[in-house]
């Protein structure tokens, strides 16, 4: 405690120039993170497919492949732009002091004075603040889904969905994040300089509480869960989880195909109680044994503690946030270098302490995912000593073609952006060799299959 008040003793410095440290740090990470996208799209220029995947893909996948990646690379750096636009924007312009001026005059003028307050105003702020966000990132949101996911065959949303999937988040951010920021405050507001411990306790609890809640309230608001139904592949993971000792209570089916041709399969619950769900597309496009082979990877997670020790490090690294957060939340020369004079709101600290921080969570992000792409390969050499090398070499090559991924990938590029390893790599690792040129290139790419946020 004496040195974390020691180290905000030093920082809050009168005229330290922190606009212009943030602004720094924020210009460096987008010219750096330029800098790695156009090494990357130079590997996307490349003519010829990886020697690992020379009998597995046809020219014209690789071609399509090589096009969709230099699209997404070119969206991505105009959408990075217009981000990082944004955010100077918003800090040329004094914006957030003058939005919480503005929601202010708002509370005085419309909320009885009894809830007045710096909660209620945080709340109006906060909310305030996330609808122009949502607002001013609409039209990128637009194109990724309606423009380029469109052109390669990815998108299953109308536009009706759209809409409604944007209502029913911001409806949840309000039901949800209403008592949760509140509470946070609280505990800020009432628990002295020992705060961080407080909150750390709390963060855990809601982590929980979420795990717990997601797939009863929140995911069937988005998606239809439904028993699989009996057969050779609820017989083959049923198979699979008594032969892991793995607690399965329920096999789910999810109706994935109604917004995209994305793909996934993973499992969630309490330890002692464990549900599988796999999407309709996976199964529509795998052989039974490949998707038992996908989920014997998932589930090799599970068996290596690896989902464990990822929320052991989660929970470490939200204490040491809230930990560096408390030499933050008083420092008046930060507040005051982006137009705070008269108030010091906790959530205007939090996000300047954010903004500050960010040099700090690049390297944590570059470590973690070394970390992850680690876990990948453990996970998939797990599958393999279970008797599912080829079967899962089979399914990640069809995911490969089907989601025209990226089929190599420059090395820093990889370093610092990817969580899992690319799939030569893979390949290697699970010594797959081919005689023959395998029958997924064969498959229809104009109906692609592409991994979720959590790709095998």
């Amino acid at each position: 405690m004496d040195l974390l008040q020691s180290l905000a003793r030093f920082l809050d410095r009168p005229l330290f120039p922190w606009k212009r440290l943030i602004v720094g740090f924020s210009v460096g990470q987008y010219i750096f993170e330029c800098f790695l996208s156009l090494r990357q799209y130079q590997i996307l220029n490349e003519k010829k497919p990886p020697k690992v995947l020379e009998r597995e893909v046809s020219q014209e996948v690789f071609d399509k492949s090589q096009a969709y990646g230099r699209a997404k690379a070119k969206f991505g750096l105009v959408s990075s732009l217009y981000g990082q636009a944004q955010n100077l924007g918003f800090i040329y312009y004094n914006f957030l002091p003058k939005l919480w001026a503005l929601t202010g005059i708002l509370l005085v003028r419309y909320v009885p004075a009894h809830y007045t307050g710096e909660i209620m105003h945080t709340l109006i702020f906060f909310f305030t603040f996330n609808v122009i966000t949502t607002v001013l990132n609409l039209p990128t949101s637009y194109y990724s889904t309606f423009v380029l996911e469109e052109k390669y065959g990815f998108n299953k949303q109308t536009l009706k969905l759209w809409v409604t999937d944007m209502i029913k988040g911001q409806a949840l951010m309000v039901i949800f994040g209403a008592p949760l920021l509140s509470a946070f405050l609280a505990i800020v507001q009432k628990t002295g300089n020992g705060f961080f411990y407080y909150l750390w306790l709390f963060g855990v609890g809601v982590q929980v509480f979420m795990i717990t809640i997601y797939p009863i309230v929140i995911l069937p608001l988005f998606n239809k869960l439904s028993p699989l139904e009996e057969g050779p592949l609820k017989t083959g993971v049923e198979a699979l989880a008594k032969r892991l000792d793995f607690p399965l209570k329920e096999l789910y089916i999810i109706d994935g195909s109604k917004r995209s041709a994305h793909s996934n399969a993973y499992f969630y619950g309490l330890p002692w109680k464990k549900h599988i769900v796999i999407y309709d597309t996976l199964i529509e496009k795998s052989e039974t044994e490949e998707v038992v082979a996908v989920i014997s990877h998932e589930l090799g997670h599970w068996s290596l503690s690896h989902t464990s020790k990822l929320f052991g490090i989660s929970q470490f690294h939200m204490f040491y946030l809230f930990a560096l957060f408390s030499v933050f939340i008083d420092n008046r020369s930060l507040y005051e270098s982006f137009g705070f004079h008269r108030e010091f709101p906790i959530i205007i600290g939090f996000i300047l302490f954010s903004d500050a921080l960010a040099p700090m969570d690049t390297v944590v992000k570059l470590l973690m995912n070394i970390l992850s792409r680690k876990y990948e390969f453990q996970a998939d050499e797990f599958s393999a000593k279970l008797g599912y090398s080829k079967e899962l070499a089979k399914s990640l090559i069809k995911l490969q073609i089907q989601n025209l991924s990226t089929m190599n990938a420059d090395w820093l590029y990889a370093s610092y952006h990817f969580s899992h390893p690319i799939l030569p790599e893979r390949l290697g690792a699970l010594g797959w060799v081919s005689d023959e040129k395998s029958s997924a290139r064969k498959m229809d790419t104009e109906r692609p299959l592409k991994a979720a946020d959590r790709e095998l």
